[in-house]
Formats: C-alpha cells, sequence, structure tokens
C-alpha cells in the first residue's frame, strides 16, 4: 500500500506562537489537498529555536488545545510538529507531537539536547528520557519520533527501528555555520550520510524536515528529505528556502526490503545488552557483584 508524506519546510517566527500555528494550519490544509497521510513541521516549528529566557512564555501542556487542532483541517491525517511543551512536574522539554483528529498518539522529548559550538539547550531545556515507538495505524504503521541531535547518536534510531518502527520521522533546526560555503555544504553532506546510513541498516524509511530562515544571526539551511528503506533519496526539498515537498512510501517495498535484508531480524539484541552491562561496568568501576541482574 501507498502513503503520501508532506514536508513542510517552514521559517517560524521566533516566539509568536500564533503566527506559527497560522503557517502550520496553511500547510496542513494544501498538504491536505495533495492527498497526504502524514504533514511534517521541522523541531520548534510553533516558537521559533533560540527562545533562551522565552521558553517559560511559550510553552504548551502536552494536552493544550492548539496542539489537538493542529490536523483539524485535515480529517485523518496525521501531523508532527516541534514545540516547547512544560511538563506535570514544570520541566520544559523540546518536543515533537504526532496527532490526529484531535487526538495525540504520541510525544517525543528531545533525548539529546547539544551543548557544543553555538549551541546551548541544555542551558534552557531538560532531556527527554524515553525512546519510543507511536501506532499511527494502517497504512503508515509505528512511528519512531525524534528531534534533531537525537539522529546524531545511533543508538536512538537503531532502537526505535527494533522497536518496530516502519517509518523514522526526525523534526529538525539544522543551521549553518558558513551558509553556502563548502564549510556548510560538508556539514549538509554529514546529514545525508549519517540518514542514508540508518535507512538502510535499519530498514527503514525517513522523513527528515529541517526548517529555514535567519534567527539572531543563525542561517537554517532546509534540505528535508524523504528516504526510502534501501536508502535512496525519494524526494528533497530546496536549500534555504520554504517549501512543501511531497513524496510516496509504498509499504510493500519495505517488506521486501527487510525479507531481502534481514538485518533488524538477525540482531543479537541479548548480546548487545550483555556487552553494554559490561562497558557500563568497566566505565562505572563497578564490580560485577554489584550489579544487579
Amino acid at each position: 500500500m501507498e502513503y503520501r508524506i508532506a514536508l513542510a519546510q517552514t521559517a517560524p517566527r521566533l516566539g509568536d506562537i500564533d503566527a506559527n500555528l497560522s503557517v502550520a494550519s496553511d500547510a496542513v490544509r494544501r498538504a491536505a489537498v495533495e492527498g497526504a497521510a502524514l504533514t511534517v513541521l521541522p523541531e520548534l516549528a510553533l516558537t521559533g529555536y533560540l527562545l533562551q529566557d522565552l521558553v517559560p512564555d511559550v510553552a504548551m501542556r502536552a494536552d493544550d488545545p492548539r496542539l489537538r487542532a493542529l490536523a483539524n483541517d485535515a480529517p485523518g491525517m496525521l501531523v508532527a510538529a516541534g514545540f516547547v511543551e512544560e511538563t506535570d512536574d514544570h520541566r520544559y522539554c523540546n518536543s515533537a507531537v504526532l496527532v490526529r483528529d484531535g487526538e495525540v498518539i504520541g510525544i517525543h522529548r528531545k533525548v539529546y539536547l547539544p551543548t557544543y559550538g553555538l549551541f546551548d539547550e541544555g542551558r534552557y531545556t531538560r532531556p527527554g528520557d524515553r525512546i519510543r515507538t507511536h501506532d499511527a495505524g494502517a497504512p503508515v504503521g509505528r512511528i519512531g519520533l525524534s528531534v534533531c541531535e537525537d539522529f546524531w547518536h545511533a543508538s536512538l534510531p537503531m532502537l526505535q527501528a527494533l522497536d518496530g518502527a516502519s517509518l523514522l520521522v526526525n523534526l529538525a533546526a539544522g543551521p549553518s555555520r558558513a551558509p553556502g560555503g563548502s564549510a556548510g555544504l560538508a556539514a549538509i553532506a554529514g546529514w545525508h550520510k549519517m540518514q542514508d546510513t540508518y535507512a538502510l541498516l535499519g530498514t527503514v524509511p525517513i522523513a527528515f524536515c529541517n526548517r529555514v530562515g535567519n534567527e539572531e544571526g543563525l542561517t537554517f539551511w532546509g534540505g528535508s528529505r524523504l528516504i526510502a528503506a534501501d536508502g535512496s533519496t525519494v524526494v528533497q526539498a530546496p536549500l534555504w528556502e520554504e517549501a512543501l515537498v511531497f513524496g510516496s512510501i509504498d509499504t510493500d517495498d519495505l517488506r521486501i526490503q527487510r525479507y531481502g535484508l534481514p538485518l533488524l531480524a538477525d540482531e543479537r539484541l541479548e548480546l548487545v545488552r550483555r556487552e553494554l552491562d559490561r562497558i557500563i561496568r568497566e566505565r562505572a568501576g563497578i564490580d560485577g557483584a554489584e550489579w544487579p541482574e
């Protein structure tokens, strides 16, 4: 069975939730006209990225009616979007939400917060502590949500693939240190190599949506992509400009790919766990007798 995915490569306005919700709703309506089963928006699409002390002002609870209404203009469509989440215990997380027909299907809280180079996320938001997949029903199946830096740690997308994901969705706000220059283009090439490898080794398609625009001196490069389970590019959005692009995934292709390349089925999880336990013990200097079974 074939289904369509829309990648809405937007340029959020910093701190302006109403304006960003309007842009998101417009993208959803346009995607619905084109028959998309899923529309993906970027990391922090509803708030902008360099929020710093604005975080508490723009944060929303997971049950906020504005989140639930994201897909109201497109009955039956799934919508994934990035926002700042305030948890019940007043933690603030860089989160991705998956909604359909006024219902929250899943939430992912960014696990890896970059604090190197030009990044300082760990100062303003707290990391998530769960890696899960979410059942979106036919035809999409189980979705593994992640946010930007999460994809630079191979364990997260591979755990989601092993947890039954039939689609990985990565929401990003990837800035370029040298827009249009060789260093910036090299960074983009690194993203491509990583995504293609995860798709091939996880035998799982990937929907990557990266924002564009300028914010407080940062330029975001876009280049959103849909990648098939064999690592080939289905569709790619342009660099530096807003765009809404569409691509199709065929569930039969995924089935055949996993039959011909049964990497997930052959993975020896019990061996991996045993070796991870050993590495953790050795790093922490814990004697084997002290380690709980």
